[in-house]
């Protein structure tokens, strides 16, 4: 098979071309530019070579610069001859070109080292390219979450979706609501281990990911999925609606019941609502949106939407009105699952996030289109394909399968543009979620998002209609990943469909 170029690149270029061999890269070779980026191509290569390049003032073998001209926002250009040169149209594209170059990096078989001579000119095809890690069924500190973050940005994402809250557990101190962290937050689902991030802890994140070029998105689940809010302050939290779907899942997992004001270990979803007519359940989402939007520097706060079956629709009308006006009240632009798509009168702007089958199933598609008519957008997260936290194979030891079995080919094989009937343009772009049920640590998120990430990145990136946006391609690019991913720590799932790289 021949591939349109053999770059070993993900996500594929705009235009890329491939040179005659590589320029040898050694200890004396030096690298020039603005000193952040400087320090993340110079740490980075260190990590995977050993070598460890030198930071000079003017001529360099590798200069780093950011040009305007260059390419649309977030684009680069990049080329490696005689020496490199790496221009990003701003700083994330120069940061999204040191990806590009970093992939260029090659071992010799006799241990040398060097760069695959190259020509890219690249930009991404939505603004929008985003990854979800659930910390509220299981907690995952800040060390794994920035990890998280490196490994993600690398690929190109630029938005980090945090669920910071669910029947399992609350994860963000809020100064106001103080027993949300004192008394919510101590277990994760089964029984694991909790926590929670001070409000320093968060900023560090943020900041770690504003470094890397990424938005953070906070997200506060509601009305449904609240259980935890009334562990700490029953009086904002209905009790608990036991369906028959809810009780005959639980019986066959093992696992408990919800009970009012006791921690909730189980998998189970939609017994839990806050008090929709007491004009405290406002003054405290109020009060946490505020906090949030403080320590939150990105224009969004996500307020969740999803699987309120344990509140009537009249009452989810009433409430996704008002959280979506308390965001915008706080100066930022409200995001929700597309269930709250179904009240009339969300906030104008809302983005919706689409989770549904990409075929739409009951009201699905009707819900998320009323946040294009409201004057919002959609970012697509269809869960038969995009869920991370869905399993390989049914054999494979960690995720779940209710949405679908999606190896690293269905993750690829789908258009995010083709799903609703929608225009193209009220597409934002792609986000992928992990949801934690079964992952209690980042190794094993780790396993579950790696490689499929990748196919999303690439969808969210590189132009729909390219020649190398073919699974034949993307299959032989994404096998030559694997020597960064080892010499990042990655714990990826080395999925048979690759043809995985030695070096």
């Amino acid at each position: 098979m021949v591939l349109p170029h053999l770059l070993p690149l993900v996500p594929a270029p705009v235009t890329a071309t491939a040179g005659e061999g590589r320029m040898p890269l050694t200890a004396a070779s030096s690298v020039s530019g603005p000193a952040a980026a400087t320090a993340q191509l110079i740490d980075a290569v260190a990590r995977r070579s050993g070598i460890r390049l030198s930071s000079v003032e003017g001529d360099a073998d590798i200069a780093l610069r950011v040009d305007g001209a260059v390419a649309n926002a977030e684009g680069y250009g990049l080329t490696v001859g005689e020496r490199v040169e790496v221009v990003g149209a701003d700083e994330a594209g120069l940061f999204y070109g040191i990806q590009t170059l970093l992939q260029l990096l090659r071992e010799d078989e006799d241990g040398s080292w060097g760069l695959l001579r190259a020509t890219v000119a690249d930009a991404p095809r939505f603004s929008r390219r985003g990854v979800m890690l659930d910390v509220a069924r299981h907690f995952f500190g800040v060390d794994g979450v920035k990890k998280f973050i490196d490994a993600t940005s690398a690929l190109k994402f630029n938005h980090l979706h945090l669920h910071l809250s669910d029947d399992q557990g609350w994860r963000i101190h809020i100064d106001s609501w103080p027993k949300l962290t004192e008394l919510a937050a101590t277990t994760s689902a089964n029984g694991d281990p909790g926590g929670f991030y001070s409000k320093d802890d968060y900023r560090e994140i943020v900041a770690h990911a504003a470094s890397r070029h990424m938005i953070v998105i906070p997200e506060i689940d509601l009305p449904g999925h609240t259980h935890a809010i009334g562990v700490a302050y029953p009086e904002l939290v209905e009790a608990p609606v036991l369906n028959d779907g809810l009780i005959s899942e639980s019986a066959r997992l093992g696992q408990p019941l919800p009970v009012a004001g006791e921690t909730y270990i189980g998998w189970g979803v939609g017994h839990s609502s806050v008090r929709i007519h007491e004009e405290r359940t406002y003054d405290f989402v109020r009060d946490v949106v505020r906090e949030l939007a403080e320590m939150t520097p990105g224009p969004y706060i996500h307020v969740g939407g999803d699987e309120s079956l344990g509140t009537p629709q009249a009452d989810f009308d009433l409430f996704a009105a008002r959280a979506t006006e308390i965001v915008v009240a706080a100066g930022k632009t409200p995001v929700a699952w597309h269930e709250m798509g179904s009240a009339a009168d969300i906030a104008e702007g809302t983005v919706g996030q689409y989770w549904g089958n990409t075929t739409p199933q009951g009201t699905h598609a009707e819900e998320a289109a009323q946040f294009v008519a409201r004057g919002g957008a959609l970012i697509m997260s269809a869960s038969n394909v995009a869920y991370l936290d869905m399993k390989y194979t049914p054999e494979f030891p960690l995720g779940l399968d209710w949405a679908a079995i999606i190896d690293v080919r269905a993750a690829y094989d789908w258009e995010p543009t083709a799903v609703l009937d929608v225009p193209a343009t009220a597409i934002l772009g792609v986000e992928t979620p992990l949801w934690s049920e079964t992952t209690r640590t980042i190794s094993e998120v780790e396993q579950l998002v790696f490689p499929r990430a990748a196919a999303q990145a690439e969808i969210a990136w590189s132009p729909q209609t390219a020649p190398e946006r073919t699974w034949d391609s993307f299959r032989a690019r994404l096998g030559a990943l694997a020597p960064l991913w080892k010499a990042e720590g990655v714990d990826f799932h080395p999925s048979p469909e690759i043809p995985w790289s030695a070096r």
